[in-house]
């Protein structure tokens, strides 16, 4: 996967991918050292982790399935709001690309038609009441059309909204230079 047309300075600027993992987000969290903005991405993702420790599904090469590391060193009180504004920014960029307003159900997902397209989780590690790291995991369903089990009466996605294929590759870039001119003003005040 290339990320044609990434404007960040650090976000995405190192990428692992994978054809097949268990979870991006055990793999960003398994990093030694990484460096900021570290991010992992998966075409198939078979223990996909959601917020509860509840698995999420993720299509082989359908789907969106990344995680990334903030490497702050802010305060804890800049953060309160970061997996909200992680949601507000995929669904800007969604509304930009595509014309498609997604609604969040705060404080992490993505909805459209009462049914879930998309999850965030925040796991923060702290020294003290300073962010040492932040593991942002996100998943959005893009082009997947059947879902298994019980899912298909709670999970949709964009294709099966909207009958047509969508670039993942398109939405990984867009979200990730909108979320890094974000996350840059929320620290302004620590560097």
């Amino acid at each position: 996967m290339e990320l044609k047309g990434l404007k960040t300075e650090f976000l995405g600027r190192k990428m692992l991918f994978y054809q097949s993992l268990d979870s991006t987000q055990t793999k960003v969290k398994a990093l030694r050292q990484p460096l900021d903005g570290t991010l992992v991405i998966a075409d198939n993702q078979v223990a996909g982790v959601g917020t509860h420790d509840r698995k999420w599904y993720t299509g082989n090469g359908k789907n969106i399935a990344m995680s990334f590391v903030l490497l702050p060193n802010c305060n804890i009180k800049k953060f309160e709001n970061i997996t909200i504004c992680i949601a507000k920014c995929m669904v800007k960029v969604i509304k930009k690309l595509y014309g498609i307003e997604l609604e969040i159900k705060r404080p992490n997902d993505l909805f459209f038609n009462n049914k879930k397209m998309g999850g965030i989780l925040t796991e923060t590690v702290c020294k003290g009441e300073e962010v040492k790291k932040i593991y942002i995991g996100m998943g959005v369903n893009v082009n997947q059309e059947e879902f298994p089990g019980n899912l298909a009466e709670i999970a949709t996605s964009l294709k099966k909204e909207f009958k047509r294929e969508f670039d993942r590759e398109e939405m990984i870039v867009a979200f990730l230079n909108k979320f890094e001119e974000e996350y840059r003003k929320m620290i302004k005040s620590c560097i």
